[in-house]
């Protein structure tokens, strides 16, 4: 069984001894999953664990380690290197040889293994001498050599949910042989919910804070005598000040299932759309700080990105995108520097919501005249019956004008010359509007069918001088025509 001695630390203690004790990692280990399938039945495949500090890999691969009934030799990437590992494979291939017993090597923070150490494990995998378990808070695809990963499985888990660690601290203080049970302890619910949302999912840093409050609580008051003349206890409480001084944080007012949350979250997003970026980091501090979800203000960002910039300045959308992409690769504590990044460059750009009011008005329309018929020139003819419907016909393709641009009708004739999309003249969206006022002009000196207005209006639309479409851009030219992408 895993240790559980007192003088351990209350984490060391308190790891979950089983699968249905652990905490946390559904997606993995809940009923009918595939790690917890592999481990009851004994099948296990060399793994590759990759999440962020405290959400459980020791602790799985100890679980693993038991319930195999295989020798598991726990080892160090920072504290060993090959001549460890070669003495260890050398145990694990007699242990196999002599007694058919399995060996499980656990190595933890294996992306600091060079190439060369990595290699030694090959064979040895391969040819099931051991079944590795790697460990890293690291992107194995970048860290794990290819050889080493095709032959392991990688395993994603995913960090606490505060409502994971609430699990985990209330089972420490209930515990009366691992945990805190002993002690007669009782915690402020504000405190509890303080320790579950300011730990960033790490359990390991919640149980060491959780025993750091017990240090700063008074010394346990004897039993007193109790009215039927049994032995009392005193209860010792923690409150929430104790947790912040164990922390050695401050809680900040901060609800997220309440109004404070949307007050904060609306300052934030306020502030950048007034192009304010020290309001915008400020606000931002608050929230993380307070332990809001990083990828929920990530995707408020890239909302924004498009919303309130919008063409002004195209590039925000990709920096907003790259924060989230970048959190998610780097994790906590460090991940706060791209959110930061994002938010003042999102703050510092030029303003336009004109895409997004285009959408808008667009879809007002569409709510009024409801489903209206694509006109029949920009309808796709992949038949030829459809083609004597007149499916495409004087569809004029653009890039056959040495401008690149036809004065060409494609909206509904209800809707014909209406316009929806009003650019501003801030920042590159004033290129925008610069280089769609010209295309409006020549559209306003050749007519709708490509002619001067007067030969529009003399000749009918079929006798406008259009140029018969070439076979090749009618058929088989999904790009053009759309008949084979979804748009």
């Amino acid at each position: 069984m895993i240790s559980t001695g007192r003088s351990s630390p209350l984490a060391d203690r308190m790891r979950p001894q089983s699968l249905d004790e652990f905490v946390g990692q559904e997606h993995i280990l809940g009923p009918d999953k595939l790690l917890r399938k592999a481990v009851e039945e004994d099948r296990l495949p060399s793994l590759i664990l990759w999440g962020p500090p405290g959400s459980g890999k020791t602790t799985l691969a100890m679980i693993i380690a038991h319930m195999s009934s295989a020798n598991f030799i726990p080892f160090s990437a920072v504290l060993s290197g090959v001549k460890e590992v070669k003495d260890i494979l050398k145990t694990a291939e007699e242990e196999r040889k002599y007694y058919r017993k399995k060996t499980i090597l656990f190595v933890d923070e294996i992306h600091r293994f060079n190439r060369a150490q990595q290699d030694a494990f090959l064979h040895h995998v391969e040819n099931g001498t051991i079944t590795l378990i790697g460990a890293t808070t690291e992107n194995p695809s970048f860290q794990v050599i290819p050889a080493l990963l095709s032959r392991a499985m990688v395993l994603v888990l995913h960090q606490l949910e505060p409502e994971h660690i609430r699990t985990i601290l209330k089972r420490a203080l209930t515990d009366q042989v691992r945990g805190l049970g002993a002690e007669n302890l009782e915690i402020e619910e504000e405190a509890l919910d303080f320790l579950s949302h300011s730990c960033h999912g790490d359990a390991r840093t919640a149980l060491n804070a959780l025993e750091a409050c017990l240090a700063l609580l008074p010394p346990k008051p004897p039993a007193t005598a109790g009215a039927g003349g049994g032995g009392v206890s005193g209860v010792r409480r923690i409150s929430l000040g104790i947790a912040e001084e164990a922390l050695q944080r401050r809680a900040l007012l901060y609800d997220k299932a309440g109004d404070e949350h949307y007050n904060i979250i609306s300052a934030f997003i306020k502030s950048m759309r007034g192009s304010d970026p020290d309001a915008a980091v400020y606000w931002l501090a608050r929230m993380l700080e307070a332990g809001e979800d990083p990828l929920f203000i990530a995707r408020r960002m890239i909302i924004f990105a498009s919303e309130d910039i919008g063409n002004a300045d195209p590039q925000a959308l990709q920096v907003a995108v790259s924060a989230k992409d970048a959190f998610h690769f780097v994790g906590l504590p460090e991940g706060w520097i791209p959110l930061a990044q994002a938010a003042t460059y999102l703050a510092s750009a030029p303003k336009s919501n004109a895409s997004y009011m285009a959408y808008r008005q667009a879809k007002e329309d569409v709510d009024r005249y409801g489903s209206l018929p694509v006109p029949l020139h920009l309808r796709n003819a992949p038949t030829g019956l459809m083609k004597k419907l007149g499916y495409g016909q004087g569809y004029q393709y653009p890039h056959d004008t040495k401008e690149g641009f036809v004065a060409e009708d494609y909206l509904p004739d209800q809707l014909r010359q209406k316009r929806y999309y009003f650019p501003s003249d801030r920042g590159y969206e004033g290129l925008i509007s610069q280089h769609l006022a010209r295309l409006r002009k020549i559209k306003e000196e050749r007519g709708p069918l490509g002619k001067s207005p007067k030969e529009a209006e003399t000749k009918p639309p079929q006798q406008a001088g259009l140029k018969k479409e070439k076979p090749k851009k009618e058929e088989g030219d999904g790009n053009r025509e759309g008949e084979q992408t979804e748009e």
